[in-house]
């Protein structure tokens, strides 16, 4: 950021990029570890609102959460060893990513009320901008950005 004084030109120091918040964590798929990567996103977005000023309201903590939830519900489900919770976010947009062992990549199945389960990706897909699968060479990543305001 330039600023102008009486003709005199001082940057301000504001112009230098700043990286975005990034936390991660990973988990061994013991009791409560969904409860407790719900309890890592609600500290991050905390932190996001505290140092970045972003201003995720209620609904949007929710949608987070709900998020989180569902990616690392499927990576407790469905791999087989530890799996990765990485949470990036900025003033703007937090993204979601879970890193699992498990090369077999979810699937989005035909909207079925009378379905029991398997609803975690339709749902992380209603509530993200964008859903990212591809495999790396250890499993899967998955990866769901929300933007604020959405």
């Amino acid at each position: 950021m330039i600023e102008h004084l009486d003709g005199a030109v001082a940057t301000t120091g504001f112009d230098v990029p700043v990286e975005p918040l990034r936390r991660a964590t990973h988990f061994t798929g013991e009791p409560g570890c969904i409860a407790e990567a719900r309890e890592f996103a609600g500290q991050f977005l905390e932190q996001l609102r505290n140092e970045w000023c972003a201003t995720a309201d209620e609904r949007y903590g929710g949608e987070l959460l709900l998020v989180v939830s569902e990616l690392v519900t499927n990576a407790d489900r469905h791999s087989h060893g530890p799996y990765i919770l990485e949470l990036e976010g900025s003033d703007n947009s937090v993204t979601v990513t879970v890193y699992d062992s498990s090369v077999a990549l979810p699937q989005i199945f035909p909207r079925d009320p009378e379905r029991i389960g398997r609803h975690g990706l339709e749902i992380v897909h209603a509530v993200a901008d964008e859903v990212v699968v591809e495999r790396v060479p250890v499993g899967k990543r998955i990866r769901a950005t929300l933007r604020l305001g959405g």
